[in-house]
């Protein structure tokens, strides 16, 4: 089975000092050694080249262009990278509006427009109360992964 990984658990997963690193590393471990196939949109890379580049002092983690290239690289070595299309831009815009969704919580529609057009049905991340509205998508906290 495939599973989205959120944007903030592909960051927390290379921010050595933050406290939910090794819950992260260990939860993608884990659905790699049950056979899971982890998965990301292209989405996820932008907001995870926006995290990393951004200055710490705005709640970034202010790394070089180079560093945040080659993590990147390694994202779309490791995950797939799940193709964007015209389909789930209609997607997304259904979602929205159905859903009332206002402000960043846009971002999170469009993973689960993503999602639903791949037949992706669970998100790994840390804030499982984005999706909620999303009755067909089950948001997993990576907590709950770890043995």
């Amino acid at each position: 089975m495939a599973v989205l990984v959120d944007t903030n658990v592909l960051v927390r997963a290379v921010q050595r000092n933050h406290p939910l690193m090794r819950t992260a590393r260990n939860a993608l471990r884990s659905l790699v050694q049950n056979g899971e196939e982890l998965c990301v949109a292209a989405q996820n890379i932008a907001e995870f080249w926006n995290v990393c580049t951004r200055p710490a002092d705005v709640n970034g983690l202010g790394s070089s262009i180079a560093s945040t290239d080659r993590l990147t690289s390694r994202i779309e070595t490791f995950f797939t990278v799940l193709p964007d299309s015209w389909e789930a831009f209609r997607q997304w815009r259904r979602l929205i509006v159905t859903h009332e969704v206002r402000g960043a919580m846009v971002h999170d529609a469009r993973l689960a427009a993503i999602m639903q057009l791949h037949g992706i049905k669970q998100i790994l991340t840390f804030n499982t109360a984005d999706f909620k509205r999303f009755t067909d998508i089950d948001p997993v906290q990576p907590g709950t992964l770890i043995r």
